[in-house]
């Protein structure tokens, strides 16, 4: 006797086509965004005209474009799990990245305000990073807890070697690949594990 597999309800299919929705928008955000970090590093790493910041780039967009690839693959496995979003998500998401919007510049205004540029890349990171834990519950996905004190700590790296007098070149390599390495590895566990 051969049973046929159920047939998933409307709401069934609306939630995978949901969850694969967030899955290739947050492989792409999170990639996007760590490619600007690499390019951030690069801009710490020399003249243009220096094999280390192309080496950067180069990496950084090849690291990206795989990670694209395998967010947006076709054959990709369905996420072992769906997403369960609270009421009013949209909305949350929207106050979240306004306010980590409205952080950056106020962190660029008030560094560059004081004469301390260098301080500028650890305190972007430290608002980015801090940015994801509510969206963790947002988009109910608890591995952006992980980016998110990873991101952090990447930031209180940055600003221990602000404050023990390294160079700004120093602070942007240290915080650029820092950030970069975690956004990319969020962004292939989204593409990869849902």
């Amino acid at each position: 006797m051969t049973t046929t597999p159920p047939v998933p309800s409307a709401t069934d299919a609306e939630c995978l086509a949901l969850t694969r929705t967030l899955r290739r928008r947050g492989t792409l955000v999170l990639a996007v965004f760590a490619l600007v970090w690499a390019v951030a590093a690069a801009s710490g790493a020399g003249s243009a005209t220096d094999p280390a910041p192309l080496g950067i780039e180069v990496g950084g967009v090849l690291l990206t474009v795989v990670a694209l690839c395998l967010g947006y693959r076709k054959g990709a496995a369905p996420s072992p799990r769906t997403v369960s979003l609270p009421a009013n998500w949209t909305r949350g998401v929207g106050i979240v990245n306004t306010i980590e919007l409205v952080a950056v510049f106020a962190v660029i205004a008030v560094s560059n305000a004081a004469g301390r540029p260098e301080v500028i890349p650890a305190g972007i990171a430290l608002v980015v990073g801090l940015h994801f834990f509510p969206l963790a519950r947002l988009y109910d996905q608890w591995q952006y807890r992980w980016t998110a004190a990873l991101l952090s700590a990447v930031a209180v790296a940055g600003l221990v070697l602000v404050a023990a007098g390294f160079a700004g070149e120093t602070v942007r390599i240290v915080v650029g690949l820092g950030s970069a390495v975690v956004l990319w590895g969020s962004a292939y566990h989204v593409a990869v594990r849902g």
